[in-house]
């Protein structure tokens, strides 16, 4: 792996469809995230655990156990975990206010940044029509979905026995879609519809795979990406910057984004971190 020589810190982070339980899981990226860094609090956006896949067929392995075991530690350091669930765990909404082995189980949590700003914290899949109407359809495109995953593995194996780094062919195929390119743009804007109806700043969410921070009306929308394909985090520094962490890339790690409300410039930390991951 080419973790962090050290560990960084953050003031937030937020990660969502893990899927663990499913062989398209990058686990070992994901262990070796969260070995690497730290924050006071840490957000689990839904699809932490693939329900629907293990109901049809059961596949566990160490490394995911290893990465159930790492978030745990950290409630036990005193980093505050919340889990909001999605429909791959849905399950788990019937324990929303509770707390499972010093998880916090929430729904539509709000999220205040260090610089004032009020964040929607939500899955998402509440706004994906497929899901809410013709479940059928939902698990259908989640076979041909994980076929297309199965086929990026023997991809990414290929490229690996030729020394090239990861490289999301299910990704890439996807987002040259029109059908799918149109379904993530209606997506975004719905979601971000729902924070503005709520006099939110923003929204941060997970549920399409796609890692994105960008302004839609006036509405900072902010999706944490995946860890089966894009193997990204959405992470808050210390003054409330918002920035995406693409962590199976092997140079200049992180996408600095703006933040469409400040303008700022990347922070000395996230400097630093590029040249440590890239060294």
């Amino acid at each position: 792996m080419h973790g962090l020589r050290g560990v960084s810190k953050y003031r937030t982070i937020w990660i969502s469809d893990t899927h663990l339980g499913t062989r398209g899981c990058k686990a070992e990226y994901l262990l070796d995230f969260l070995k690497h860094t730290q924050s006071e609090k840490l957000y689990l956006v839904g699809d932490i655990i693939d329900g629907w896949r293990l109901k049809r067929s059961w596949y566990w392995n160490d490394t995911q156990t290893a990465v159930i075991q790492e978030i745990l530690r950290k409630t036990r350091q005193g980093t505050e975990v919340i889990y909001v669930p999605g429909n791959h765990d849905e399950v788990l909404r019937d324990y929303l206010g509770l707390m499972v082995g010093g998880v916090k189980v929430r729904d539509l949590v709000e999220h205040e940044t260090g610089d004032g700003r009020r964040f929607l914290v939500i899955h998402g899949d509440q706004f994906d029509g497929v899901v809410r109407y013709a479940k059928w359809l939902a698990l259908l495109g989640d076979w041909a979905y994980n076929l297309l995953l199965w086929m990026n593995d023997h991809f990414n194996k290929t490229r690996k026995l030729l020394g090239l780094p990861y490289w999301s062919l299910s990704a890439y195929l996807k987002h040259k879609v029109k059908n799918a390119v149109e379904f993530i743009s209606c997506f975004e804007e719905a979601v971000a519809h729902e924070a503005k109806k709520r006099k939110a700043d923003g929204v941060i969410c997970g549920h399409i795979h796609h890692p994105e921070i960008r302004q839609i009306d006036g509405i900072l929308y902010c999706n944490d990406g995946d860890w089966v394909e894009s193997c990204t985090a959405l992470v808050e520094q210390t003054d409330g910057r918002l920035e995406i962490i693409h962590w199976a890339e092997t140079t200049a790690v992180v996408t600095s984004h703006q933040d469409a409300v400040t303008g700022r410039a990347p922070t000395s930390e996230s400097a630093k971190t590029a040249a440590a991951r890239a060294s």
